[in-house]
């Protein structure tokens, strides 16, 4: 059995989480800089037996779409391409910043940490939206 990725993506950074090999718990990876996405995940998947790929829908209080819905659509379509042989999947990440900055407080983290997030808010969202994938699959 393979991992499954999630990416959280966003203008600047994309956050990124993975499952273990068997599938079942999923786990912060890393965030990096969007404009080096598609290297990234090429290198990793050539190092990682992934067989699916979530990414992180978003979607308005109301269901609409928002300014990032057209950029997660046409990196799913590239990554359709770039890799045929994997499923792609999209997942609702409606609320999942607020979900991660919770976790963030809950886990203790200070005040100060949680004013740089630039790392660990955007991987963490990515989790979530791979654990809520989880639990409906």
């Amino acid at each position: 059995m393979g991992r499954i990725m999630a990416i959280d993506l966003g203008t600047k950074r994309t956050g990124l989480a993975v499952t273990d090999p068997l599938g079942i718990l999923a786990n912060p990876l890393e965030t990096i800089p969007t404009h080096n996405l598609l290297a990234y995940l090429e290198n990793y998947q050539s190092k990682e037996n992934v067989t699916e790929i979530v990414i992180g829908y978003p979607k308005s209080l109301d269901g609409k779409t928002t300014h990032m819905t057209g950029p997660v659509l046409a990196l799913e379509k590239k990554l359709k391409l770039l890799f045929p042989e994997k499923s792609i999947s999209l997942v609702d990440e409606r609320f999942t910043s607020k979900m991660a900055m919770q976790s963030m407080i809950s886990m203790g983290s200070k005040k100060k940490d949680r004013k740089e997030k630039a790392g660990n808010l955007d991987k963490i969202s990515a989790a979530i939206i791979l654990q809520t994938y989880l639990e409906r699959k």
